[in-house]
Formats: structure tokens, C-alpha cells, sequence
């Protein structure tokens, strides 16, 4: 007697009891909070070994873009990337007009994390941060060229205590 027919009939029972199993609903997974909450930040505070080493290099029609303003690094939390995917339509990297990101809403716009974003100058083009902890950071930095400013983003990650080098 062949042992085919049995294995068939025990697999197609198995598949029927497997499609009768209860389903995780809604309440059984929930996504992160992207309400502003200071202990999300924590990590950003302490002091690490990590660096990163920018230059820009943002070129649109033909014309080079320089830096014009101070770059900052703001840690990667669940309140951040809400917040950024809203102003920029990305968490890994954009380019948007400085103007169109300001008319943007955000929800909680007074929520206060300033005090955990880490800004630099940008002289001739590079710009450098130092003694950072291990985690994910967005870099923002407004570059112009004679004209409306427009606002890089890029989203990197610091690991090991190494240094980075990002491009712009």
C-alpha cells in the first residue's frame, strides 16, 4: 500500500486547521508611538566615538549648490521620522525647497527636541560631527545658490564608534 495518499490527506488536514487559526488582530501588534517623548532621545545625549565627515555636493540645472547656513543632526526617533517624513516625504533622503518645508504642517509642532539636535558650521563645503554615540541620525543642511534656499536631508548611521563619511 502506497503511503502517498495518507501523507497527501494528513498535509491537506494540516492546511485546513492552519487556515482556521485565529489571526492576530489590531490590538495584538502596535506600531511606536510617534508622540514626542523625551526618553526616545536619551541615547542621542551620551558622548561616543563615532563621527561623521560631510561635504556638499548638490548640483540642480547645472548650477553647484554651497552650504548656507549651519548643518544639524537630529537623533532618529519614532517622533523625528514622523516629523520628517511629513515635511520631506522620506526618512532616507530628499531635497525639497526650504520654503515648501516650512509651509508644512506637522502634528505637535511645539514639541521642543532642539535641545537634542547637534549643529555645526558648513565652511566651504564640509562640515564635520564628532564624539557621537552609535544610532541613526538625519542630516539637514540648507544650501543655496544665489537664490531660494532648498534643504538636503539624508538619514545615516553611526556604528562602532566609526567614522562616516556622507556626500550631499
Amino acid at each position: 500500500m502506497s503511503m502517498r495518499p495518507a501523507l497527501l490527506s494528513a498535509l491537506f488536514l494540516a492546511a485546513g486547521a492552519a487556515a482556521c487559526a485565529p489571526v492576530p488582530g489590531p490590538s495584538a501588534y502596535r506600531a511606536p508611538s510617534s508622540a514626542f517623548n523625551v526618553a526616545d532621545f536619551a541615547w542621542s545625549a551620551r558622548q561616543g566615538q563615532g563621527s561623521i565627515n560631510g561635504r556638499i555636493a548638490y548640483r540642480h540645472d547645472n548650477q553647484a549648490y554651497g552650504c548656507s547656513g549651519s548643518v544639524g543632526l537630529t537623533p532618529d526617533t519614532p517622533y523625528t521620522r514622523q516629523r520628517f517624513l511629513t515635511l520631506y516625504g522620506s526618512i532616507d533622503q530628499a531635497n525639497a525647497p526650504e520654503s515648501v518645508v516650512r509651509a508644512r504642517t506637522v502634528a505637535d509642532p511645539n514639541a521642543d527636541y532642539r535641545s537634542y539636535v547637534r549643529s555645526v558650521p558648513c565652511e566651504n563645503g564640509r562640515f564635520a560631527f564628532t564624539g557621537l554615540p552609535d544610532g541613526s541620525w538625519f542630516i539637514i543642511a540648507p544650501v543655496s545658490a544665489g537664490g531660494d534656499r532648498v534643504v538636503l536631508m539624508r538619514r545615516v548611521e553611526t556604528r562602532g564608534g566609526r567614522a562616516i563619511s556622507v556626500t550631499l
